[in-house]
Parts: structure tokens; C-alpha cells; sequence
């Protein structure tokens, strides 16, 4: 062999490492399954497997569970008020499901609460498979237990009138001794046990407000409803002022075309004795009212103010004791009902 020959033959020779990585590529494209170890310094997930959504993204839970009667659905309301997504008898086999779609959107759903009671008993064995199953994904989860004295609670079914979920042919102390035994495991694993026998709706929102609002004031949100006396009261209204005491602007022809939300018509009706006035005093007396609906737990309040029409008088009013209101820090929505009508 000449010199020539034995230096081509080694030229065409594959090197070791060529051959490692000719092995390599080979083997990842018959097995496209297996795949490399992660690099130093990759994520590991927590078992809730979400393709681009950090771990921070998995929403905090608390499941809502107690006695029939108890306060389940007041609970639950709370909770709702306060920002949580709040789901009604879900399933238990499906807690885990909910809580990876709410991972799943990006922080949009960061905390869940979930309703479980014996309505479906069919489900509930697979609860403590499910708070299992969230415990090794370490996801934060609390179990509020809702209690009640078994004299309060045939009491407030009795006043309703319906029947204990399972007391079937029997009494509904007879659905309430089953439905104690079914939830002992349950309460002993509680992280908050509420008894609501000599409470009232308010009194069991304020306990929830303790434990969830952390150190924010419940949020009270506001309506002011403009609206005409001649077209009838609002029916959800909580609170009803009537403008008719100032004159009205239908009567002015410049103005009557107009409605309260011109400016003409609204420095007509604010020049007007007593206008300004009232409109102090009564945004004075709303901070009251405000201070005690947060103390009782209520949200939502719907101030309607009424003129003849709902045109002139009612509109311009509304406007300036929401600009208060929102002033207060209170969340105000402003609708002007018959405005239009005429």
C-alpha cells in the first residue's frame, strides 16, 4: 500500500466522536421519547404541568365544605365579593382540574374557592384523594368547615320548609346525624372551624372578611340611578332622593331640549337656593350610610335619584353625588334609567 493510499483509507475513517454523535442522532430519531436531562439551572415544575406559566401562577384554593344549613352559600358569597372565582358543588375528583385551567390563566384566576357538600355524596369519597393529590403539587390550600348546633339547624329548615339532603323517609335530625358522621373526617381536617349557630348573615360575612379581606376595608361598590317619578321607583333602589323641590329646566325653552348631562342645565340646577346645599348634606349622610354598610357586611348599594321626568333635575344630580361618591373611594356606576324617554 502505497503512502497515498493509507492517508485517504484514514480520511475516510470516522473519528470516535464522530461516531458517538452519528450514534446519538440515530438513536433520538428512532426514539424521539427520550430526551436529554434538563440543563443546570432549569425549572422544575411542582407536578401541574403548564407550558410557559410560572409556578407563582397556581392559584391559591380554599375549599368550602359544613353541615347543611350552616352558611355554605353566605360563605361562598363573601368570598365572591372579596375577587375569588367561586365554584358551587364541584365535583371533588375535579378540584385538581380547576385549579391547573386557573394556572393555566396566567394569573387571571389567582384564587379559587370551592363549594363541596353532600348534595354530591356520590363524589365525595374521592375528596382526601384529591386533597392528596393537590398536597404533592403544593398547592396552598385551606378547608373552611361551616357549624351549626343541631337545634339551629332544624330551626332553619323548618323555616324554610325543605327537607334535610339526607334525611329521605326520616326526621331532619335524622339527616343531620348522618350528614355529622359523613364530614367528621373532614372537620378534624378543617384549617378554619366557623360556628354559625347564634350568627347572623352579617356576623358570618364579618368572620369571613377577617380571615380573607386581610387588611382591606370590604369594598363597598355604588349605583346612582337617574330616573323619572312619572315612569315609576326603581325596584332595586336602596335609597331614593327626590329633586323636585328645584325648579324644573323643562320650564326654561333654551333648556328644555337639553338633558342633565349639558352643562347649561346643570349650572341651572346647581345655581338654584338650596341646590349646593343639599348636595353637601346628602354626600355628608352617604359617608354614614357607607360606614355601616361596610360594618354589616353589604357591597352593593343603589342610590336613586328621581325628578319628574328623569331629563333635567335627576341627571345633573346624579352626576355630581357619583363625582362624591368616587371622590370617597367608593366605586361608583352612574345610569341614567329614563333619560330619553319623553
Amino acid at each position: 500500500m502505497t503512502e497515498h493510499d493509507a492517508r485517504e483509507r484514514e480520511e475516510e475513517r470516522p473519528t470516535q466522536g464522530q461516531d458517538a454523535h452519528e450514534a446519538h442522532k440515530e438513536t433520538s430519531e428512532e426514539h424521539p421519547e427520550r430526551e436529554a436531562p434538563p440543563e443546570d439551572g432549569a425549572q422544575v415544575g411542582t407536578g401541574i404541568e403548564t407550558p410557559g406559566v410560572p409556578e407563582t401562577a397556581i392559584p391559591e384554593l380554599v375549599i368550602i365544605s359544613g353541615m347543611s344549613g350552616a352558611g355554605r352559600s353566605t360563605a361562598a358569597k363573601c368570598l365572591e365579593d372579596l375577587g375569588w372565582f367561586v365554584v358551587d358543588n364541584l365535583p371533588p375528583a375535579l378540584i385538581p382540574t380547576m385549579v391547573e385551567l386557573g394556572a393555566r390563566s396566567q394569573g387571571n384566576v389567582a384564587r379559587i374557592a370551592v363549594v363541596v357538600d353532600v348534595r354530591g355524596r356520590r363524589f365525595f369519597d374521592n375528596l382526601r384523594e384529591s386533597l392528596a393529590d393537590l398536597e404533592s403539587k403544593h398547592v396552598t390550600r385551606r378547608i373552611v368547615f361551616l357549624e351549626s348546633s343541631d337545634e339551629a339547624l332544624v330551626r332553619r329548615f323548618e323555616s324554610v320548609r325543605r327537607p334535610h339532603p339526607l334525611q329521605g323517609d326520616g326526621r331532619i335530625v335524622d339527616g343531620i346525624d348522618a350528614e355529622r358522621e359523613l364530614l367528621r373526617e373532614l372537620r378534624g381536617d378543617a384549617d378554619l372551624v366557623i360556628d354559625t349557630s347564634s350568627l347572623n348573615v352579617h356576623e358570618l360575612r364579618a368572620k369571613m372578611d377577617a380571615q380573607f379581606a386581610g387588611d382591606e376595608e370590604p369594598e363597598l361598590r355604588a349605583t346612582v340611578m337617574s330616573f323619572g317619578f312619572k315612569y315609576g321607583l326603581p325596584v332595586d333602589a336602596d335609597l331614593v332622593v327626590d329633586m323636585r323641590f328645584l325648579p324644573n329646566p323643562h320650564w326654561v325653552p333654551e333648556l328644555r331640549p337639553f338633558t342633565g348631562l349639558n352643562e347649561e342645565v346643570s349650572a341651572y340646577v346647581f345655581n338654584q337656593p338650596g341646590a349646593k346645599e343639599f348636595l353637601d348634606r346628602y354626600a355628608e349622610l352617604l359617608q354614614l350610610i357607607a360606614a355601616g354598610y361596610r360594618r354589616e357586611g353589604k357591597r352593593y348599594v343603589t342610590v336613586a335619584v328621581g325628578c319628574t321626568g328623569g331629563k333635567h333635575r335627576s341627571v345633573a344630580t346624579s352626576e355630581k353625588l357619583a363625582a362624591r361618591l368616587a371622590s370617597q373611594g367608593v366605586e361608583t356606576v352612574v345610569v341614567h334609567r329614563d333619560m330619553g324617554r319623553e
